[in-house]
């Protein structure tokens, strides 16, 4: 196996990395995806494999931190927002007691305080929000993981106290 081309040797664990992957995503067309980006960044990074090492190993690795990377975080934006059909008596509840108007009032007073804060704690709060990893919006950004961490909490804190005529309203 060692005479054969990098590209040929990570070719042979596609059946495993694809039941691997079938095992996060639950979903066949999520799992293939899911093995290519294993595969792009294999080819990608492959001079960061030691030859000798286990490249099975090497390439699990990489589709796992594929999918907690991205898959996961796409996963939980998409699965925030649902469409249904079914209503139940806390949505009724909810939908009894509002109107437009007032989610518009709420809307603005949000843009409104978000629109106050200075970017350097918008942008990581917005960031954080949208799903990214702290280590992520650190690398953006330029700046080291705890004043992210900072600047989210500090972000927190600035838009509670401007919002804290909704603490009493249920979400």
């Amino acid at each position: 196996m060692e005479n054969m081309s990098f590209d040929s040797r990570i070719i042979t664990y596609k059946k495993n990395l694809h039941n691997f992957a079938i095992g996060f995503t639950k979903d066949l067309d999520d799992a293939n995806d899911l093995v290519q980006d294993t595969y792009l960044k294999a080819i990608k990074y492959a001079n960061l494999y030691t030859e000798g090492t286990n490249l099975k190993a090497w390439l699990f690795t990489i589709l796992k931190n594929t999918y907690f990377n991205s898959y996961k975080r796409n996963t939980t934006r998409n699965t925030i927002i649902t469409v249904t059909e079914d209503y139940h008596s806390y949505q009724l509840l909810r939908s009894s007691t509002t109107n437009a108007g007032v989610d518009t009032l709420i809307y603005d007073d949000i843009n409104k305080a978000m629109n106050m804060l200075a970017p350097a704690y918008s942008i990581p709060f917005l960031r954080f929000f949208e799903g990214y990893q702290y280590q992520e919006i650190a690398e953006e950004m330029c700046i080291p993981i705890g004043t992210v961490k900072t600047r989210i909490h500090m972000a927190r804190k600035i838009l509670k106290s401007k919002l804290k005529m909704y603490d009493s309203i249920a979400v």
